[in-house]
C-alpha cells in the first residue's frame, strides 16, 4: 500500500496532516501529565521495548527513551520472537508514578512503574500469569478508590477471542483479586469480531472502554459504557473508514489537553510500513457519547490542538554513531548480548561479527540492531568498513521483514572483501544471491536502498566512484504484526575459533526522495 506521508504532521501553519507518526508504532496508547504528553507502543520481542515519546502539541513527537531494558522471561526472547512479547500496551499515571501494563500472549500480563517517564523504571512483574492474556489496561478510579483490570484474549493461545474480561486488581497494581468476569462477549453482538485492544476510563459517571474491532486493516473504533465495572455494557462504532482513504482506523488512546480539548491517537495500517500513528479531533454528542474525527471519519488535515507551539519534529532516524553508542531509535531483535556492540573513543558504530549458526536467515539472528523503516519515498544510506578477519565474516544493510535483503561485505575464503547482495523470500529457510559478489577497491564502501512510496527497495553502492546499482528490485514485506524494518549487522559463521573481528558502521542517513 502506498503512504501518502510527509516528512512530519506539522504543515507550519496552524493545521496538521496525518499521519502524525510516519513510521511503525504500533497500538499507541497517550497520556497526559501537566502539559507535557506521553505515548508509548507496542515493541513485540525488539529490545529495550516499551517506546516513550513526548509532545508538547500531540503532532510534534521526540523519542525520549525506553521503559524496558530487556524483556522477560529473559530465556525466551534470547533469540528473535518478532511476532511475540510486548502486545498493545497501556500508558497511565497514579499516585505519582508512571505505569505501564502490557499483554504477553504467552505469558501473561506485565507491569512497569517508575517515578518519571525517563525512570528509573523497576523489572517487569507478572500481574496475572496465562496463555493469551493480551492488550491490558488498568484503571484506579478516584472515586471509589478501587483499582481495576482489563484485557483480551489471543485465539491463538486461549482458544478464544472477541472477549473483555475484566478484574478488580490490587491498587499497587501487583495482582488481580479475582478470577474475572467476561464484561464484553462480541459474538453476541452482530456483526461484530476481533474485539481486543481494550482501554478502560472513567468519565462522566460512566465506566468507559474504549475497544477496536474488525482487524487491523479493515476494522473501527468501538465505545463500551456502563455504570459499573463489570457491566453490563452498551456498545457504539464511534470511529471508521467511511469515504476516506484512512483504512482501519482504531485502537490507540483519548488524552483530554490541558486546555479541556479531547483528541484520539490511533494507528492506520499501512502495508510494509506497519501502523503509522493518526491523530482525530474528539467530543461528546448530546447523548455522551464520543464522536471521533469528522462526525465519525478520520480526518488528513485538521487545525492543530490548541496548545503552545512547539518547533516541527519527529523521532530520530538518522545518527552519526558518536563514541560508538547508538541512538534510542534503535533496537536488537531480542535480548542483547555481551560484545555485540563496543564503545570508543572516535564516532562510528563498531559491531562484534558474532558467530552464528543461522548466519544465513537473518530473520533468525538476535544481533541485528534495527530501527523502523519510515514511511513514504527515501533513500538509505550508511558507510561500512569490514574489519573481521574470519572467512565468512560478513556486515551489511538489511530491510528486514517476512522476507528480506541485504547488501554489504563479505570476507572471502582467499582473505580479500568482496561487494555482496542477498534476499530471503518469506517462504525460505536460507537466502540466496540476488546479484554477483564483486571486489571492492578501498576499506570502505557506502551502502544505499533507495526505497518508493510503495516500499519498493534498489539496493547501490560506492566505493570511491559513481553508484554501483545491483541486483532487481525488492519488495519490502511487513512480519505478522510488525512493519518492515531497517538493520545493521554483523556475523561469522559458527565453528570458528578465536575472534572473528569487527565492523564498522558510519553516517546513517534516511532523506526524502526529491
Amino acid at each position: 500500500m502506498t503512504a501518502p506521508v510527509t516528512p512530519g504532521g506539522d504543515l507550519g501553519d496552524g493545521t496538521y496532516r496525518n499521519p502524525v507518526l510516519s513510521a511503525d508504532w504500533s497500538d499507541p496508547d497517550v497520556l497526559r501529565v501537566g502539559e507535557d504528553h506521553y505515548l508509548t507502543a507496542s515493541s513485540f520481542g525488539r529490545a529495550p521495548g516499551l517506546p516513550l515519546l513526548h509532545s508538547r502539541d500531540l503532532v510534534n513527537w521526540t523519542l525520549v527513551g525506553h521503559a524496558l531494558e530487556r524483556l522477560e522471561p529473559a530465556a525466551a526472547f534470547a533469540v528473535p520472537r518478532h511476532d511475540r512479547g510486548v502486545w498493545a500496551p497501556s500508558l497511565r499515571h497514579h499516585d505519582g508514578r508512571f505505569w505501564i501494563f502490557w499483554g504477553d500472549p504467552d505469558h501473561g500480563v506485565f507491569q512497569v512503574n517508575a517515578p518519571s517517564v525517563r525512570g528509573p523504571w523497576t523489572a517487569p512483574h507478572l500481574v496475572k500469569a496465562g496463555r493469551g492474556l493480551i492488550d491490558a489496561c488498568p484503571l484506579w478510579d478516584e472515586e471509589t478508590g478501587e483499582a481495576y483490570l482489563v484485557h483480551a484474549l489471543a485465539k491463538s493461545r486461549a482458544g478464544v477471542n472477541n472477549r473483555l474480561v475484566g478484574h478488580r486488581m490490587s491498587p499497587d497494581g501487583e495482582k488481580v483479586l479475582d478470577e474475572g468476569r467476561i464484561l464484553v462477549d462480541a459474538d453476541r453482538i452482530p456483526g461484530w469480531f476481533t474485539l481486543e485492544g481494550p482501554k478502560l476510563y472513567r468519565h462522566d459517571g460512566w465506566f468507559w472502554i474504549l475497544a477496536p474491532a474488525g482487524g487491523v486493516a479493515t476494522g473501527w473504533q468501538g465505545a463500551f459504557r456502563s455504570r459499573s465495572f463489570f457491566g453490563p455494557y452498551e456498545e457504539r462504532i464511534v470511529l471508521a473508514q467511511g469515504d476516506t482513504d484512512v483504512n482501519g482506523p482504531h485502537q490507540g488512546g483519548w488524552v483530554r489537553t490541558r486546555r479541556g480539548e479531547d483528541w484520539f491517537l490511533h494507528f492506520q495500517q499501512c502495508g510494509a510500513y506497519g501502523r503509522l500513528v493518526h491523530l482525530q479531533p474528539m467530543r461528546w454528542d448530546e447523548d455522551g457519547w464520543p464522536v471521533i474525527g469528522a462526525d465519525g471519519a478520520p480526518v488528513r488535515v485538521h487545525r492543530k490542538p490548541d496548545l503552545p507551539e512547539q518547533p516541527p519534529s519527529r523521532p530520530a532516524v538518522d545518527d552519526t554513531f558518536p563514541g560508538g553508542r547508538f541512538g534510542r531509535q534503535w533496537q536488537w531483535t531480542a535480548n542483547p548480548g555481551e560484545g555485540w556492540a563496543s564503545q570508543h573513543t572516535g564516532d562510528g558504530l563498531r559491531l562484534g561479527c558474532v558467530r552464528s549458526e543461522h548466519l544465513d536467515d537473518l530473520r533468525s539472528v538476535p544481533h541485528v540492531l534495527t530501527q523502523r523503516l519510515p514511511a513514504g519515498a527515501l533513500t538509505v544510506e550508511v558507510g561500512l568498513r569490514l574489519d573481521g578477519a574470519a572467512a565468512g565474516a560478513r556486515a551489511g544493510l538489511v530491510v528486514l521483514g517476512d522476507a528480506y535483503a541485504w547488501i554489504g561485505l563479505e570476507r572471502a575464503g582467499d582473505g580479500t572483501v568482496r561487494l555482496v547482495h542477498r534476499f530471503a523470500p518469506g517462504n525460505a529457510d536460507r537466502e540466496r544471491d540476488a546479484a554477483r559478489s564483486r571486489p571492492v577497491t578501498g576499506p570502505e564502501v557506502r551502502l544505499r536502498i533507495g526505497v518508493t512510496a510503495d516500499a519498493r527497495c534498489r539496493f547501490s553502492y560506492t566505493d570511491g566512484g559513481a553508484p554501483v546499482p545491483l541486483g532487481p528490485e525488492f519488495a519490502a514485506t511487513p512480519w505478522r504484526w510488525v512493519g518492515a524494518l531497517l538493520g545493521l549487522f554483523a556475523g561469522a559463521p559458527a565453528g570458528g575459533t578465536g575472534p572473528a573481528g569487527t565492523a564498522v558502521f558510519t553516517g546513517f542517513r534516511v532523506t526524502p526522495a526529491p
